[in-house]
């Protein structure tokens, strides 16, 4: 996504120039689009020209629709809103406030959406109708995403299209059929990485469905043959627990979102043997900082220091920061604390220690858990427990102590065939070995003083594990 000083490019002048657009389609549930239409028409009827310098918010159920708006409305609106499916409806009016919000676009399942201010309204099917307009970028649209927020009113992070797509690196031909699909919300910083990536690249895209189960999805992703597809380690760790996982063949399987422990790389790889399995590290504010393609959890200490495509990492007291041409711009909002600071490092409060040559990450700076005024990680601790072969997945907590405060507890999954009750034989044998791991690895105060079984645990829609 090069250009000439001066000159604005847009997603769609990218697309309208592939030549292999004809093989590109984006395929949901219910809508499924081939872009190629999409060159000659519009999803927008004849009220694009409506948009034009406009501050747009995207607000809809189906996300093949979302998709197709992002697509024409980059370069033509001056700036693209993305609401994710989850967000709190009490917050919809500071979102709108924040970003100057004069228009929404909507599906028909969303439609009766509104907010103080707004008065134009597009309702969109995601049919293409056939339309001519003047389709050349008249400004650099500003794309505003929100983070994930478990208290208050989300951030709202304003992007490029150059800082989202400098990860990307285009390949040549169509020589290797690639189909894409991904767990996130095309609306989040990771599911809009795919999005991208499939489109500057003219490959198909699998999407989900707000409602959709994990089972019909890995069953639907199956069905059209994907072979690339992205996650976070929770979407992956109830992906694998599946009886539909196995009739997936992907060849590359990639993670980012949170930490990625040993336990389920050597998961994919087990279920997955023949695909590559990739992590990466990137945040909303941060951007894609590096990939690690080497199936071992962490990222090796040679990557600290490196320029590479002009990112730069380094470590102070602890917490990972990134300087990219990829991070974002800025906050929006006149009281917002800046992204970067004075040397334009962002710091991603991702806390990272270095053993034998690699840095390893044990948790988020704002997660602690205070035990007697020692320190805990929950991340830390669920990589551990995480390493016991029946160990799905895991959540770490704590718990109040009138002597130091807080302890540590945890919540395990383990394997759907393990039928363990909470106070039998076998169930007791099970949280013995997985407490022992966890001694063996772990200082004393930071070992589980309590371990329950669960079915399941809570994972939010933004594909993390709900942590309270």
């Amino acid at each position: 996504m090069r250009t000439q000083p001066g000159k604005s490019i847009s997603l769609w002048d990218a697309l309208s120039a592939s030549a292999n657009l004809q093989a590109c389609s984006l395929l949901g549930p219910q809508t499924r689009v081939r872009l190629n239409d999409l060159v000659r028409g519009s999803s927008l009827g004849g009220r694009l020209e409506e948009l034009r310098g406009r501050s747009v918010l995207i607000a809809t159920r189906d996300q093949v629709i979302a998709a197709l708006a992002m697509i024409e409305l980059d370069g033509l609106a001056r700036r693209i809103v993305l609401c994710p499916p989850d967000l709190a409806s009490g917050h919809l009016q500071h979102l709108t406030d924040s970003a100057d919000v004069d228009t929404f676009v909507f599906d028909r399942e969303l439609a009766g959406l509104s907010a103080d201010g707004v008065e134009r309204h597009v309702v969109s099917d995601g049919k293409i109708v056939s339309a001519q307009f003047d389709r050349r970028a008249t400004c650099a649209t500003e794309w505003i995403l929100t983070t994930s927020s478990t208290t208050g009113a989300p951030k709202l992070v304003e992007h490029t299209l150059l800082s989202l797509t400098g990860p990307i690196k285009r390949r040549s031909g169509l020589a290797e059929k690639i189909i894409w699909s991904t767990f996130y919300d095309i609306r989040r910083y990771g599911g809009l990485q795919i999005l991208l990536r499939a489109l500057l690249d003219a490959r198909s895209l699998v999407l989900s469905d707000t409602h959709e189960s994990i089972n019909d999805f890995l069953q639907r992703a199956a069905s059209e043959h994907v072979t690339h597809i992205s996650g976070t380690p929770s979407h992956w760790r109830r992906a694998v627990m599946s009886p539909e996982a196995s009739k997936l063949s992907p060849s590359y399987v990639r993670m980012s979102g949170e930490i990625v422990d040993q336990g389920i790389l050597d998961q994919l790889r087990a279920v997955y043997p023949g695909a590559r399995v990739v992590h990466a590290f990137a945040s909303t504010e941060a951007g894609v900082g590096f990939e690690v393609h080497d199936c071992t959890a962490g990222f090796p200490a040679s990557v600290v220091g490196d320029d590479n495509g002009g990112v730069e990492i380094k470590v102070v007291d602890g917490s990972l920061r990134i300087r990219s041409p990829r991070t974002a711009v800025r906050y929006l909002g006149s009281s917002a604390a800046p992204i970067k600071d004075r040397d334009l490092f962002v710091d991603t409060r991702d806390m990272v220690e270095l053993r034998d040559g690699r840095y390893y990450f044990v948790g988020r700076m704002d997660g602690v858990i205070n035990v007697g005024g020692l320190k805990v990680h929950p991340e830390e601790i669920e990589s551990v427990l995480n390493r016991h072969p029946s160990v799905v997945m895991s959540v770490a907590k704590a718990r109040k102590n009138p002597i130091t405060g807080a302890v540590v507890t945890a919540d395990v999954v383990v394997k759907s065939d393990l039928d363990y009750a909470v106070d039998g034989v076998r169930g007791e044998a099970l949280r013995a070995e997985i407490l022992e791991i966890c001694r063996c690895a772990l200082a004393p105060y930071k070992v589980p003083a309590a371990l329950r079984f669960v079915k399941s645990l809570d994972v939010a829609a933004s594909g993390k594990l709900a942590r309270v």
